[in-house]
């Protein structure tokens, strides 16, 4: 038997889902918490396999609720259902933990496939959710291959050289301290300004700030 909590502000919502829920024999509605922080102390004395959350809640929300229960109760899988599917949001309920995020207009027996999924451990994502999340993974794809094209990988000695420019040494300390001709030392400083399209050493150490590189 899989024991649940939903919370929801809206009792008339609360009630519909648990007669939703317990239509399936293997599912059992513990209580019913009107925000976030009555969901969490009810925890302490249910100890519910799932907690089904909405998110936009007065007082105490869904976020608030999460965070509590996670933190307090890791095993308790929270399961986000909500009529908002807008980015700030799911980020939202990811950062607090949450193990899976559905929308209120999906088809009872879906909700109740959600449920039991998420009680066997698999994040649930309802499909506008994850096509969401598709999204601002291609995005964040596409700005890394760009920015790997704009600023190719630098070789562990032009590391080496472009960290000891930014603390200030001329090519005559650099070759001395990676024992190697100062040449070489200007070669490679060559190389680097055509391959990051940059000016001059001052640039080059400007962009070892900005980059992490020092």
């Amino acid at each position: 038997m899989i024991k649940i909590i939903i919370a929801d502000d809206l009792s008339m919502l609360r009630q519909g889902i648990q007669v939703v829920l317990e239509q399936d024999s293997e599912l059992k509605v513990s209580a019913l918490a009107a925000d976030g922080k009555e969901a969490f102390e009810l925890c302490a004395e249910h100890r519910p396999d799932v907690v089904l959350m909405d998110m936009r809640m007065p007082e105490y929300d869904g976020a608030y609720g999460t965070r509590l229960i996670k933190e307090s109760y890791p095993e308790t899988k929270v399961l986000i259902l909500t009529t908002f599917d807008d980015d700030e949001t799911v980020a939202e309920a990811m950062e607090c933990g949450a193990d899976g995020y559905i929308l209120k207009e999906m088809e009872n027996t879906k909700i109740i496939q959600a449920v039991k999924a998420v009680n066997s451990g698999i994040n649930v994502f309802g499909p506008n959710v994850y096509s969401g999340i598709q999204k601002k993974l291609s995005t964040a794809t596409r700005s890394a291959e760009k920015n790997s094209d704009t600023y190719p990988e630098l070789s562990a000695r032009e590391r080496d050289i472009i960290i000891l420019i930014a603390e200030g040494f001329d090519n005559k300390d650099i070759a001395a301290r990676l024992f190697l001709a100062e040449g070489t030392i200007r070669n490679n400083i060559s190389k680097m300004l055509d391959k990051l399209g940059l000016k001059d050493r001052t640039q080059l150490a400007v962009f070892a700030v900005k980059n992490n590189i020092v």
